[in-house]
């Protein structure tokens, strides 16, 4: 009885053609949204990057798989041993980018040498870091300096706790913001009930 009195008290817009046609826009859109958000959430993010050292003098880079807030992040570059003997330096070229979106300026840092083939770097990480980029550079006795790359940035490492594109990742949740706006694991249900509700009027039309 309570479905009948509200429906007859409706606007007389609620039995024409128009209605259900604007229903079933409703109906759609909300469908398309929900569709959205399962694409986003499908998208992954948090995947590291790794340039080839073949060619350069560099043996290998060493360095840990994620970084974390507040914590030292070492790389260490190993020479090929033919090589060593006629660098005099080599620095390590960072860009530190965080969860507002933001990215600071590549830093230089001098890398030191622990043997004639090992050299070592450390920076300790913004507490927000999202990921860091960098690449390694070279100076040879001659003057000459080798980048590595050539251009932009070789290595991309993500953080235990990043946000980005709207997806929160990482191993951690520390960084999380208790009011991080959209929640999928409540609004694809909310949308859910929506989409039936609506179903459920265009039934009784």
């Amino acid at each position: 009885m309570t479905f009948g009195i509200l429906r007859h008290s409706a606007s007389p817009l609620m039995s024409n053609g128009y209605s259900r046609l604007y229903v079933r826009t409703v109906v759609l859109s909300l469908v398309l949204l929900v569709s959205m958000g399962s694409v986003a959430n499908a998208s992954q993010g948090g995947v590291n990057e790794e340039t080839s050292v073949e060619g350069t003098g560099v043996e290998i880079v060493l360095h840990p798989s994620e970084s974390s807030a507040g914590e030292v992040f070492e790389v260490t570059v190993g020479l090929i041993e033919e090589s060593a003997e006629n660098v005099t330096a080599v620095s390590w070229v960072t860009q530190v980018c965080i969860n507002s979106g933001v990215c600071y300026p590549p830093e230089t840092h001098s890398m030191i040498e622990y043997s004639s083939s090992e050299w070592k770097g450390t920076i300790v990480p913004d507490d927000t870091v999202t990921y860091i980029n960098w690449k390694i550079e070279i100076q040879w006795e001659d003057g000459n300096t080798t980048s590595v790359p050539e251009t932009g940035f070789g290595w991309k490492v993500w953080s235990d706790c990043w946000y980005d594109n709207k997806t929160w990742g990482g191993d951690s949740t520390e960084c999380q913001e208790e009011d991080a706006g959209f929640i999928p694991g409540f609004a694809t249900p909310l949308a859910m009930i929506s989409i039936s509700m609506a179903a459920l009027m265009i039934w009784r039309e």
